[in-house]
């Protein structure tokens, strides 16, 4: 399982697709704007083991806010959303508040519609995600992707019962490990973030879940089985929340 890849930008997209589809029982299809959802949804659709979700992306908020209105009326008619949130990071600071108001507008949206699954970017802004998801209660359930807070943000989105999904990519770190061992273990599921996410300068692909529950096996001092148990019997909570939002 893979809950949140970008299986659109493999430069061979088409052909991971196919091969996403027979390896993995689901995948989650994030999208970076309105537009690429419309496209994507198009060409990789109709796959009932492929979850494509509409987002705008922090990154290229700036460049495309026009399509807010467009993702606020897509919004209305999937049960899950990503890839939106917010990047405090110094190369995007400059949009930082034009991001604030859109990912506003989105968790708004989404209270008002009674609730997404939401796949959440939250680079150096963890608190600033949370106070939106406070100010809307009734938003849905948030997946924080790839978490590179504080061990004190950690503890604070995990007490709000927040979800987290994490790949091999991010136990290139210390500290990503160190984040590691103290996600709630109920509430973990596994990504691939690809074709962003490298491990030894290649992409990580989407079957890439056995990896991911070796590496947080060693994390939390389990077995290998044991955490393969455990990110199946959370995948299969999370994708019941997703179809509970239909």
């Amino acid at each position: 399982m893979d809950f949140h890849c970008h299986l659109d930008l493999y430069p061979n997209a088409r052909e991971v697709c196919a091969q996403a589809v027979e390896r993995n029982t689901f995948t989650w299809l994030v999208t970076t704007s309105p537009r690429a959802f419309t496209a994507t949804s198009k060409v990789l659709g109709g796959h009932a083991n492929v979850l494509i979700t509409p987002g705008l992306h922090p990154e290229i908020v700036h460049d495309r806010f026009a399509e807010l209105a467009n993702l606020l009326e897509q919004i209305k008619h999937v049960s899950a959303v990503g890839e939106v949130g917010l990047d405090g990071s110094r190369r995007f600071r400059h949009s930082y508040e034009i991001q604030r108001e859109v990912f506003t507008a989105v968790i708004a949206q989404c209270a008002n519609v009674g609730g997404r699954v939401l796949s959440i970017h939250s680079r150096q802004a963890v608190r600033d995600v949370l106070a939106v998801l406070d100010d809307h209660p009734g938003f849905g359930t948030a997946v924080l992707h790839w978490f590179t807070g504080s061990l004190a943000e950690l503890k604070v989105a995990s007490d709000k019962g927040c979800w987290f999904s994490i790949g091999p990519a991010a136990f290139s770190s210390a500290s990503g490990k160190a984040l590691a061992k103290k996600l709630p273990r109920d509430r973990v599921v596994p990504e691939s973030d690809g074709p962003f996410a490298q491990v030894n300068g290649a992409a990580v692909m989407p079957w890439s879940s056995d990896d991911t529950a070796e590496l947080l096996a060693h994390a939390w001092d389990l077995s290998v089985d044991e955490v393969k148990l455990n990110l199946e019997f959370n995948s299969r909570r999370l994708i019941g929340l997703i179809h509970t939002a239909d």
